[in-house]
Protein backbone atom coordinates (compact mmCIF):
# COMPACT_ATOMS: atom_id res chain seq x y z
CA UNK A 1 0.00 0.00 0.00
CA UNK A 2 1.53 3.68 -0.84
CA UNK A 3 1.57 5.77 1.38
CA UNK A 4 2.45 9.46 0.81
CA UNK A 5 3.08 11.83 4.56
CA UNK A 6 4.09 15.37 4.42
CA UNK A 7 5.29 17.34 6.50
CA UNK A 8 6.75 20.88 7.24
CA UNK A 9 4.00 23.18 6.41
CA UNK A 10 3.30 26.11 8.38
CA UNK A 11 3.08 29.93 9.18
CA UNK A 12 5.50 31.97 7.11
CA UNK A 13 5.98 36.11 6.47
CA UNK A 14 5.70 37.21 2.45
CA UNK A 15 9.29 36.52 1.22
CA UNK A 16 10.16 33.76 3.87
CA UNK A 17 11.14 29.99 3.23
CA UNK A 18 9.73 26.53 3.86
CA UNK A 19 10.91 22.97 2.84
CA UNK A 20 8.02 20.76 2.80
CA UNK A 21 8.91 17.23 2.81
CA UNK A 22 7.49 14.07 1.42
CA UNK A 23 8.22 10.68 3.08
CA UNK A 24 6.96 8.05 0.07
CA UNK A 25 6.89 3.73 1.11
CA UNK A 26 4.90 0.96 -0.58
CA UNK A 27 5.95 2.10 -4.08
CA UNK A 28 5.84 -1.65 -6.36
CA UNK A 29 6.96 0.50 -9.67
CA UNK A 30 10.43 1.26 -9.93
CA UNK A 31 10.05 4.62 -11.81
CA UNK A 32 7.71 7.33 -11.22
CA UNK A 33 6.35 11.06 -10.59
CA UNK A 34 6.18 12.28 -7.91
CA UNK A 35 5.05 16.03 -7.38
CA UNK A 36 2.96 18.67 -5.29
CA UNK A 37 -0.17 19.89 -5.96
CA UNK A 38 -2.09 22.54 -3.86
CA UNK A 39 -5.27 24.19 -3.09
CA UNK A 40 -7.19 26.78 -1.52
CA UNK A 41 -10.75 26.74 0.04
CA UNK A 42 -13.35 26.84 -2.69
CA UNK A 43 -11.04 26.50 -5.76
CA UNK A 44 -9.84 23.42 -7.83
CA UNK A 45 -6.26 21.95 -6.90
CA UNK A 46 -3.55 22.88 -9.12
CA UNK A 47 -0.57 21.39 -10.11
CA UNK A 48 2.42 23.29 -8.25
CA UNK A 49 5.71 20.86 -9.09
CA UNK A 50 7.28 17.21 -10.27
CA UNK A 51 10.05 15.09 -10.45
CA UNK A 52 10.64 12.25 -12.25
CA UNK A 53 13.04 8.45 -11.77
CA UNK A 54 15.64 10.41 -13.65
CA UNK A 55 15.71 13.67 -11.73
CA UNK A 56 14.24 15.91 -14.20
CA UNK A 57 12.04 18.53 -12.79
CA UNK A 58 9.01 20.37 -13.51
CA UNK A 59 6.91 23.32 -12.21
CA UNK A 60 3.88 25.59 -12.86
CA UNK A 61 5.19 28.93 -14.66
CA UNK A 62 3.86 30.81 -10.99
CA UNK A 63 6.62 29.47 -8.95
CA UNK A 64 9.68 28.58 -11.37
CA UNK A 65 12.48 30.07 -10.16
CA UNK A 66 11.01 30.16 -6.78
CA UNK A 67 10.27 26.59 -5.81
CA UNK A 68 12.92 23.75 -6.12
CA UNK A 69 11.69 19.82 -6.05
CA UNK A 70 14.44 17.55 -4.94
CA UNK A 71 15.00 14.19 -3.73
CA UNK A 72 16.45 11.59 -1.09
CA UNK A 73 16.02 8.39 -2.85
CA UNK A 74 18.27 6.47 0.59
CA UNK A 75 15.35 8.32 2.14
CA UNK A 76 12.79 7.93 -0.27
CA UNK A 77 11.72 11.57 0.04
CA UNK A 78 11.11 14.37 -1.76
CA UNK A 79 11.24 17.70 -1.20
CA UNK A 80 9.90 21.03 -2.15
CA UNK A 81 11.82 23.80 -1.12
CA UNK A 82 10.08 27.57 -1.07
CA UNK A 83 11.23 30.72 -1.36
CA UNK A 84 10.52 34.20 -1.55
CA UNK A 85 6.83 33.31 -0.70
CA UNK A 86 3.66 35.15 -1.76
CA UNK A 87 0.36 35.36 0.07
CA UNK A 88 -0.97 34.02 -2.94
CA UNK A 89 1.08 30.80 -2.10
CA UNK A 90 -1.15 30.07 1.03
CA UNK A 91 -2.75 26.79 0.45
CA UNK A 92 -3.14 23.01 1.14
CA UNK A 93 -0.10 20.99 -0.13
CA UNK A 94 -0.59 17.72 -1.04
CA UNK A 95 2.51 14.99 -2.27
CA UNK A 96 0.81 13.07 -4.70
CA UNK A 97 2.54 9.64 -6.96
CA UNK A 98 2.27 7.82 -9.88
CA UNK A 99 4.33 4.72 -11.29
CA UNK A 100 5.43 5.28 -14.82
CA UNK A 101 6.95 2.48 -17.02
CA UNK A 102 9.97 4.61 -17.68
CA UNK A 103 12.66 6.97 -15.66
CA UNK A 104 12.18 9.62 -18.50
CA UNK A 105 8.80 9.59 -18.16
CA UNK A 106 7.38 13.74 -19.00
CA UNK A 107 5.68 13.88 -15.23
CA UNK A 108 2.73 16.73 -15.89
CA UNK A 109 -0.26 17.80 -14.40
CA UNK A 110 -2.66 14.85 -14.19
CA UNK A 111 -2.84 10.76 -13.73
CA UNK A 112 -1.97 11.06 -9.81
CA UNK A 113 -2.91 8.09 -8.34
CA UNK A 114 -1.59 8.53 -4.84
CA UNK A 115 -2.32 11.46 -2.66
CA UNK A 116 -1.32 12.23 0.96
CA UNK A 117 -3.33 14.11 3.31
CA UNK A 118 -1.91 17.59 3.38
CA UNK A 119 -0.05 20.24 5.00
CA UNK A 120 -1.22 23.87 5.36
CA UNK A 121 1.09 26.76 4.13
CA UNK A 122 -0.02 29.92 5.47
CA UNK A 123 2.06 33.24 4.20
CA UNK A 124 1.27 35.96 6.05
CA UNK A 125 1.97 39.74 5.32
Amino acid sequence: QVQLVESGGGLVQVGGSVRLACAASGFTSYHYCVGWFRQVPGQEREWVSAINSAGTTYYRDSVRGRFTISRDSDKKTVYLSMNNLKPEDTAVYYCVGRPTVSMRTTCGSSGYRYWGQGTQVTVSS
